[in-house]
């Protein structure tokens, strides 16, 4: 079988759940993907597709905007039926309706994926600043949020084959916009066991750092995560842990996101207590992360991420740490389901109150902790999870 997709990055992408499921586990299945992305000023690298296709790179943003839609309005043209199986489109609703309809011109099944709200962020955005300077270009992303939004709930996702989302909680979202929740899986994020159990990780701390309790937290560093609230938990446990610390291992792809959270443990004295590592390959990250006591998997509450599938917490059981993660729904599942790590409201209280427990018990906390590799592997894997997508999509091509 062979799937043409279209997804919204630069090539090469490195987002996890593209590369594993559609370039290295999908194929052991008989199931084989040509994708379509964006161009940056990097060498192409196939990473196990059988074809990456992107258009030339131009320094102008707007020229490189353009030229990825040519490239995918030529590549929709030219499909056939004696190539692909599938045509599918990922979080772009313009290349959506564009693939929809000449995915049913030319007979081939078109299906959607759905791993964000990418209308109802740009609306929320444009709302939240809409008092601020660029009123104008705000008007206008309001504008564009709104009308995708209508083009995506009432004419693309109705008339696809199939809709893919992130989680369950998202599926709901969905089908409340009178999408048949019947034609809509569920594919949630997921870890590569085989790079984990390859590893052979060796943890090491920062310098000056060992033999101090240690909380971590993996992931984007942007404003909007609201990661204020894990250093205000570190304040809290530092009323009964004086020496706990906090490492932040990432970095924040908007302006001021790293450095407001380092002037936020600064304002609270907790300025020699919290450190942000920046981008770290994933080999260096996890090493780091091994050598935690806790490992803090927060996502704010709201419609955006109510409906995400946060990887950081699937890492961290994987990697047998005990953690802690706040209850959105898809955490919320994953912890009470594996039994492994521990679940809180989203609130600084809640979370020390937990992160205490663990730092006073770190012989219990780890027994807990151990049985996360093995929950992982059976359900969160991306072994089982391309098993269970191939059949979907076995199902779909019939």
């Amino acid at each position: 079988m062979k799937i043409l997709q279209f997804v919204p990055e630069a090539l090469p992408t490195y987002r996890a759940d593209v590369t594993a499921l559609f370039a290295k586990y999908l194929p052991r299945h008989g199931i084989d993907s040509s994708i379509v992305g964006k161009t940056e000023n990097a060498p192409e690298v196939a990473q196990g597709f059988q074809q990456v296709i992107r258009g030339p790179y131009f320094k102008s943003h707007a020229l490189r905007e353009l030229a990825f839609f040519w490239t995918c309005l030529r590549t929709l043209l030219t499909a056939d039926k004696r190539h692909y199986d599938l045509i599918q489109v990922r979080d772009m609703v313009p290349i959506g309706l564009l693939g929809l309809l000449i995915a049913r011109a030319k007979g081939i099944p078109f299906v959607y994926w759905l791993s964000f709200l990418m209308c109802e962020a740009r609306i929320e955005n444009a709302q939240a600043h809409a008092g601020e300077r660029g009123r104008v270009r705000n008007r206008l992303k309001l504008a564009k949020g709104l009308v995708e939004r209508a083009i995506l709930y009432r004419f693309v996702l109705p008339r696809a084959q199939h809709v893919f989302v992130q989680s369950d909680a998202m599926l709901e979202h969905v089908a409340a916009h009178g999408i048949r929740a019947e034609k809509m899986s569920a594919v949630p994020m997921g870890v590569d066991m085989e790079l984990f159990n390859a590893a052979h990780l060796a943890s090491r701390r920062l310098d000056g750092w060992d033999g101090v309790p240690l909380l971590s937290y993996l992931g984007t560093l942007n404003h909007a995560r609201k990661l204020e609230h894990v250093i205000d938990a570190l304040l809290l446990v530092r009323q009964s842990v004086p020496d706990a610390r906090l490492l932040l291992i990432g970095e924040a792809s908007t302006a001021g996101g790293a450095d407001g959270l380092l002037a936020h443990a600064a304002a609270l004295g907790l300025a020699s207590a919290v450190k942000i590592t920046g981008w770290l390959p994933s080999s260096e990250a996890w090493a780091l992360l091994a050598s935690a006591d806790v490992a803090i998997s927060y996502v704010p509450r709201n419609t955006l991420f109510d409906v995400s599938s946060p990887t950081k917490l699937l890492e961290y059981l994987a990697l047998a740490i005990p953690a802690v993660g706040n209850d959105i729904p898809d955490q919320a599942f994953v912890l009470r389901e594996s039994a492994a790590g521990w679940l809180t409201a989203s609130t600084a209280e809640a979370m020390a109150t937990a992160i205490c427990a663990i730092l006073q018990a770190p012989a219990a906390a780890r027994q807990r902790a151990a049985s996360g590799p093995s929950f992982i592997e059976q359900h969160r894997s991306y072994r089982v999870l391309s098993a269970q997508l191939a059949a979907r999509y076995a199902t779909l091509a019939r």
